[in-house]
Parts: C-alpha cells; sequence; structure tokens
C-alpha cells in the first residue's frame, strides 16, 4: 500500500489549525515548558526569576505559534528571541542554558502539535509529520539569533564594566581622591576602603607596546592586582592583604621583562594617587639592561637626584666637570670604577674582581679621580657629593 502525496497546501492548513489551537493553550503550555527548564536546571533556579521566566516562554510562545499564522514579514518569533536573549546576559545566565531551553522548547512544542492534530484529524497526522523540519528550523532560528544577542549584550556590557573600571582607577591614581570616590571604587572594584595596597608601574624600555612580552597576573598568591594600560607604560594597584613589599617584589620578578618600580605601602585606596607618583619615581631610577624590579625605599638618593633634574644637572658638572671632559673612552672607565667602588662599599678586592683588574688598577683609578673631582673617597661629605653627581650622570638625560 503506498503513500499518497502530500501538498504544500495540505501541510498550511493542518499547520494553521494546530497553531489556531495552541493559541488557546498557551498558559498551560508555559506552565509545562517553564516547569520542564527550571526542573534540570540549576542556573534558570537561581539566576532568573519564576515570574520573569515564565513571561518570557509564554511571550515566545505566543510568537512562535503565532509565526505560523503570520506572513514571514509580519513574524516577531526571532526579535522575541533576541529580547529574551539580551534581558538572560544581563542576569548572567550561562548561554548553554539559554540554549537548551530552546531545545526543550521544540520538544513541548512538537509534542503539543502531535497531540493537537491526533485529537482534530487523526488521519492527517502523517501530514504534520512532513512539517517536523520547519518546525524545527524555525526553533534553530530563533537560537541563532539569541546566541548572537547573547554575545552582543555580553561583549557590551563587559566593555562598559571594563571601561568603568578603568575610569574608576585612572581617578584614584590621579591625585588624592575624595572620600565619595572613594566609597564608590571600593563598591565597583571590589577593594577595601582601608588596606595595605602598593602601586607598580612597568615599562619596556625604548618602546610603549608592551605586545605579548608582559604578563598581567590579575594575582600573585594572596596578593590582587588590577592592571591599568597607559601609552607608555602599565600601573597596577596591588591589594598586599598581609603581604610585604618583599613578597610582592619576588611574586613580580617571573612577569617583568623591563623595568618595574613600586611604591611604598600606602593604607588605603585615597593614597594610591601618591603611592603612584613615587612609584613612577622609583621606575625612573631604573637604567641599563632589564629586567630590573626596583623599589622606592632601596632608591631614593636616586629617586632625588630625578625628581630634581635641574639642580641634579648643576651638581654632576660641579663634580665631575673634569671627568665628563675626558675622551669617552677615558671617561667611561673612570666613572665605572667609581660606580663599582661605590657599590662595593670602597672594597679594592671586590671592586678588582667585578672589573677583571688587579686591585692596585682600582686604587690607581680612585686616586686620578679624586685629583680631577678635588674630592676624596675617604670624607663622607665628598661620597655623597660623587655618588649623587654619578646617579645624575647615568639617570638623566645628556645635555
Amino acid at each position: 500500500m503506498g503513500t499518497r502525496d502530500v501538498t504544500e497546501e495540505e501541510v498550511r492548513r493542518i499547520m494553521r489549525l494546530a497553531a489556531q489551537r495552541l493559541m488557546g493553550r498557551l498558559p498551560e503550555l508555559a506552565d509545562e515548558l517553564t516547569a520542564k527548564i527550571r526542573d534540570t536546571d540549576e542556573a534558570y533556579r537561581r539566576m532568573v526569576p519564576t515570574d520573569d521566566h515564565w513571561q518570557s516562554v509564554y511571550d515566545a510562545m505566543h510568537h512562535g505559534i503565532g509565526a505560523i499564522l503570520l506572513p514571514r514579514s509580519e513574524r516577531r518569533d526571532v526579535p522575541q528571541a533576541e529580547k529574551t536573549a539580551r534581558r538572560r546576559a544581563e542576569q548572567g545566565l550561562p548561554m548553554d542554558s539559554l540554549l537548551r531551553s530552546y531545545r526543550l522548547s521544540a520538544e513541548v512544542m512538537w509534542d503539543a502539535l502531535i497531540d493537537v492534530v491526533t485529537e482534530e484529524e487523526l488521519e492527517n497526522l502523517p501530514v504534520l509529520t512532513r512539517s517536523a523540519t520547519k518546525v524545527w528550523h524555525a526553533i534553530d532560528r530563533q537560537a541563532i539569533a539569541a546566541a548572537d544577542a547573547y554575545r552582543r549584550r555580553e561583549a557590551e556590557m563587559f566593555g562598559r564594566t571594563a571601561e568603568r573600571v578603568q575610569s574608576l582607577l585612572d581617578a584614584l591614581l590621579r591625585d588624592r581622591a575624595d572620600a565619595a570616590l572613594v566609597r564608590s571604587a571600593a563598591a565597583a572594584l571590589d577593594l577595601p576602603e582601608r588596606g595595605r595596597y602598593a602601586v607598580v608601574v612597568t615599562r619596556l624600555p625604548g618602546r610603549s607596546d608592551h605586545g605579548d612580552e608582559a604578563v598581567r597576573p590579575a594575582a600573585l598568591g594572596a596578593m590582587r592586582l588590577l592592571w591599568r594600560m597607559r601609552p607608555d607604560d602599565e600601573v597596577s594597584v596591588v591589594l598586599l592583604h598581609d603581604a610585604g613589599a618583599d613578597d610582592l617584589t619576588r611574586e613580580l620578578r617571573p612577569h617583568v621583562a623591563g623595568y618595574a618600580g613600586i611604591s611604598p605601602v600606602v593604607e588605603g585606596l585615597a593614597e594610591l594617587g601618591r603611592a603612584r607618583r613615587l612609584a613612577e619615581l622609583a621606575l625612573r631610577t631604573c637604567v641599563g639592561e632589564g629586567p630590573q624590579i626596583v623599589r622606592l625605599e632601596d632608591r631614593l638618593p636616586a629617586a632625588l637626584v630625578v625628581s630634581q633634574p635641574e639642580l641634579a644637572g648643576h651638581l654632576s658638572a660641579a663634580v665631575l666637570r673634569p671627568i665628563l671632559a675626558l675622551d669617552q673612552a677615558d671617561r667611561e672607565v673612570l666613572l665605572g670604577t667609581l660606580e663599582v667602588w661605590l657599590r662595593c662599599e670602597g672594597s679594592a678586592v671586590r671592586a678588582a674582581g667585578q672589573l677583571y683588574c688587579h686591585r692596585n688598577t682600582v686604587f690607581n683609578r680612585i686616586r686620578r679621580i679624586e685629583q680631577l673631582t678635588g674630592r676624596s673617597l675617604s670624607r663622607p661629605l665628598d661620597i655623597v657629593e660623587l655618588a649623587l653627581a654619578l646617579d645624575a650622570v647615568r639617570l638623566l638625560p645628556a645635555t
């Protein structure tokens, strides 16, 4: 016994009949689908209020079933799916849960269509099966539109959130923050108003684009880091909790490809502007090849030099002019010897080891430095002048 051909007109008639009957059953269908979704998906139970969920299911089924009765140009099922998806993104519902709800919707819808046709025109049930592909395709179209709308809304929210975080960090780092800003930032960034903070400023020497070379960890042990990217450097606000500056320096070391300046510890968000300025000052004392991580407390004399460049320039000229007037090779030998001598705390033996020469050579160079500058490395005040003048030469741009 063969199967008779089914015309498109018969399919449309059966689908219209079923849609008309289902429109009268919308409340119970919405009850069924809402319960099925909530019974099997904890995310919906936790993130979407029941009334909100039921209403969105009712509206979606109303537009979805109604689409069968309307010309394609008048159908509202896809815009409704997009509206619901945006709402679910705002509520934080996972996209997997949203898409799973469409699979359950297809099951409920198809079962309801079969029930109606079985009740009304059992003999035409085979006709209904010809429309199965179209029913599932329509629901797939809604799911695809919902996924696209969800992603767009999620991207919008993430962008605004990221902009808000960056804006608040900028405000806190710009200067001493007032009480209103501190309260707002603490709430938005989930940071305590009072707490132990440090600021880190990092930079790759000779370039402003850090690319993939810089790693920006969000946490180092128990410490939390919030990063602010700027054209020439990067700034991190570090909530230390019980950690100290030594802990921060140690944990940060694997992540620094260039220079990093670390501020002293401050006691609240209102002090981050001052901490940022001090971290930048520490960063300015870095010289030579990286990576280098510098704490301000360890570079205070050099920080004084870079914070007063005009005065420091006068000092270096007054103290080191005879040496600076030498040819480049001779000048660098003497300045390098002075630098190592100071670092080795006046030990000729240690200095000779670092300079790869005999200790008598070190003594000869030191005597020449003293003769040229008129300063003695046995007098504390002269040592201070020579050390600051040397920092000025190394850290300040040549004029």
